[in-house]
């Protein structure tokens, strides 16, 4: 795809001293991680996935998630971008970074890594005082969910993303941090990648406590296999809510629910 030359001198001429920072979200997560910094005047065009929150629906889109409309980012004049780099294909982030525009990437592993780069983003967009206390507030949350949850042998859980094929999450996706937080482990932690498929044998061969899903249609075919500790236990649960999916400081209370969950069908040993 080429950009038109006249959308590139646009963009090399967007930032005038004393202008507002003009940023482009290139995530959901990184939308909602803008609103949680009350930052959202600072945002002039978002990548959709899902549905906007109220506050973001009249702002310019530049594309949806898996597909950027360049041209239409460049003539937002963004000084910003903030980047989730699964959003965006990698041909795509190539161009961004050909076009030469300053870009923050996150992809945190781990809660804790999520809770400081909220507070990198607060601090490149010139909110660092309002990002220090947010993040603090869910450090001190953070704390609390561990202390409360810890099991001393963890509860093995196996996360379904989807049925048909298998998928599952690896150990450097955050979700598993948010299980460890809850007192679980991801039977599948041992795998490095982000969102990997596997088959029911491996399931088996694991034998988890637990199995996560999206609904109940999901866990329905695990009924077959009633040698599962998750089957033969009543461990077949539904995922509280979406809030996992999606890496900002919301998915600190997520977690929260989560916890509480696996608390109410496994309690923690006292």
């Amino acid at each position: 795809m080429r950009l038109l030359p006249g959308l590139l001198a646009l963009f090399a001429c967007s930032a005038l001293a004393g202008e507002p920072l003009r940023v482009v979200s290139l995530a959901p997560s990184m939308s909602e991680i803008m609103l949680e910094l009350q930052a959202d005047d600072l945002l002039v065009g978002v990548l959709d996935g899902g549905e906007r929150p109220a506050a973001l629906r009249e702002l310019p889109s530049v594309g949806h998630q898996g597909q950027l409309d360049l041209e239409r980012l460049v003539s937002l004049r963004p000084d910003l971008l903030l980047l989730w780099p699964g959003s965006v294909p990698p041909a795509q982030r190539d161009q961004l970074k050909r076009l030469g525009i300053p870009t923050f990437s996150a992809e945190p592993h781990d809660l804790d890594q999520l809770i400081k780069q909220i507070e990198a983003i607060a601090e490149r967009i010139g909110r660092a005082e309002q990002g220090h206390r947010y993040a603090q507030a869910l450090r001190d949350r953070l704390r609390q969910l561990r202390q409360q949850y810890r099991r001393d042998e963890p509860l093995q859980v196996f996360y379904q993303v989807w049925d048909r094929p298998l998928y599952t999450l690896g150990g450097r996706q955050v979700v598993s941090d948010a299980l460890a937080v809850c007192g679980a482990r991801n039977v599948f932690a041992d795998l490095t990648q982000p969102a990997p498929q596997v088959n029911v044998e491996s399931v088996l061969l694991r034998n988890p406590q637990v199995i996560l899903a999206g609904d109940e249609a999901q866990l329905a075919s695990w009924k077959a296999w009633p040698q599962l500790r998750a089957v033969a236990d009543d461990g077949l649960l539904v995922v509280p809510d979406k809030g996992l999916e999606r890496p900002s400081g919301q998915m600190i209370e997520a977690t929260a629910r989560l916890c509480a969950l696996l608390e109410a069908n496994a309690p923690a040993s006292k």
